[in-house]
């Protein structure tokens, strides 16, 4: 017989696990499918979390998943292959096992896609970084790099100076005719350096960043380099159910109200599967808030069942 919960949280990470565990504490049968590809995975800590400043992302989902343990919430390693909706949701995991779910919460993030230059996935969240916010005190002072991924990158450029006042701003496949004259003159008064050309090759001794190469051969000593990856939403449940997304520069995203419930009657998003700008405290804000909007609307339904609303 198909195992039947009252919600199904896809995705383990911050946003999933917060939401199952306010279902848990109110007594809710929560399933959490986690398919264990956390984006924050290479980062070594995580930062700006009021109590968890500096923890590892993997000791933060472990004491996560311990805690929604306490209150009977289940959770099993898989992935979820395909759902749909009919007065319920029906969910299929890789594997074959269905389950069935009043409520249905996607919390699947999203994944990072780098430019292809040699070396950088494999500094990716060491000295190959993309948030300031995540990693700019422990890499202050420090020779900075931003490599342009689009004209946008100016602001990432613009952003790291506020921990380095040594910042290149390498333009890469960005031609500098692209950039505004407001662009040219707020680099210019924030000191950064604009380097043209295209970037071959990080530099790296003895396991540290130590430079990027350009095409012509040039090196220029970095210790860090920062660059803003293509973020691509894990969206194919959201979009396969129906619901309604909006294209923003950084993905595809549902349209959700400020409780992330979808167009989709009894669908929430949570997390970056909500938007690309989630960091872990606020994926995790966003997952409280689902896991208690619904709890209270399975309890008014409920009600209202009886008495004949």
């Amino acid at each position: 017989m198909t195992e039947k919960y009252e919600v199904v949280v896809v995705g383990g990470g911050a946003a999933g696990l917060s939401a199952a565990l306010v279902l848990g504490r109110s007594r809710r049968r929560t399933l959490v499918v986690d398919a264990g590809e956390p984006r924050n995975a290479p980062s070594a800590h995580m930062q700006g979390y009021l109590s968890r400043d500096g923890m590892s992302p993997a000791g933060f989902l472990a004491a996560g998943r311990a805690e929604i343990a306490r209150y009977g919430v289940e959770l099993v390693r898989g992935r979820v292959v395909d759902a749909h909706r009919d007065t319920d949701f029906t969910v299929v995991l890789a594997g074959g096992r269905t389950v069935r779910a009043r409520r249905l919460v996607i919390a699947t993030g999203l994944r990072d896609e780098l430019p292809p230059i040699a070396g950088l996935a494999e500094r990716f969240g060491r000295d190959v970084l993309h948030c300031p916010y995540c990693h700019g005190w422990e890499m202050r002072d420090l020779p900075t790099g931003v490599l342009a991924t689009s004209p946008l990158s100016v602001h990432q450029a613009l952003m790291v100076t506020q921990w380095s006042k040594d910042v290149r701003f390498f333009l890469h496949g960005v031609d500098e005719a692209e950039l505004t004259d407001q662009d040219l003159r707020r680099l210019a008064a924030a000191g950064v350096t604009v380097v043209p050309g295209e970037v071959a090759a990080l530099v790296v001794a003895d396991d540290r960043l130590t430079g990027v190469r350009l095409v012509d051969g040039t090196v220029h000593d970095r210790a860090v380099l920062y660059t803003a990856p293509r973020a691509v939403p894990n969206n194919d449940l959201l979009v396969r159910l129906g619901a309604d997304m909006q294209e923003t520069p950084f993905g595809s995203y549902p349209v959700i109200d400020g409780q992330g419930l979808t167009s989709v009657p009894g669908l929430w998003a949570a997390g970056n599967a909500s938007g690309f700008a989630e960091q872990v405290v606020n994926a995790a804000g966003r997952g409280y808030r689902a896991g208690a909007a619904i709890n209270a609307e399975l309890l008014m339904s409920d009600l209202d069942a009886v008495v004949g609303v």
